[in-house]
């Protein structure tokens, strides 16, 4: 059975609850117009990008979902490279997941882009290797997460 985290959500992924829910906030952007229908377009994009992932890979890269859009509700979800990332408000990459399988390694990665404030003096990791979702990870990954759009 698949631990849970401190919200209740599954470890391997996103609930049924959690699906229908980012699908109809997609429909919702896309009502809001032009500027909504891009919103919506990129979370749409992401959302069949990680349904295209392998099982293990995908829970790993919707707990991440989870994580950006709850502790850095700005970024916009969107594909980069055929990888889910998450956007400023200038369209530029902050943060993104690139899942084991895309390239046949033995880890997925959560990487950041220079626009994330992750700086610490004249050196600091830019990418991290992601294996299993557990409390101790989410708590890392929230932390940077929030000193990346901080």
């Amino acid at each position: 059975m698949a631990a849970k985290t401190e919200k209740g959500a599954s470890q391997d992924g996103f609930t049924a609850q959690e699906r229908a829910a980012m699908k109809e906030r997609a429909a919702e952007l896309r009502a809001e117009g032009k500027k909504g229908a891009k919103k919506a377009d990129g979370l749409q994009a992401l959302l069949d990008r990680l349904e295209q992932m392998a099982p293990d890979d995908r829970a790993l890269a919707e707990r991440v979902h989870v994580v950006v859009t709850e502790h850095a509700p700005d970024l916009a979800p969107k594909t980069w490279y055929g990888m889910p990332a998450y956007a400023n408000e200038d369209g530029k990459v902050v943060i993104f997941f690139q899942d084991a399988g895309k390239f046949d390694y033995r880890y997925s990665t959560l990487g950041f882009q220079d626009t994330a404030h992750l700086d610490d003096g004249d050196m600091w990791p830019a990418s991290f290797a992601l294996l299993r979702w557990s409390p101790e990870v989410e708590k890392r990954v929230v932390a940077l997460v929030k000193a990346a759009v901080s």
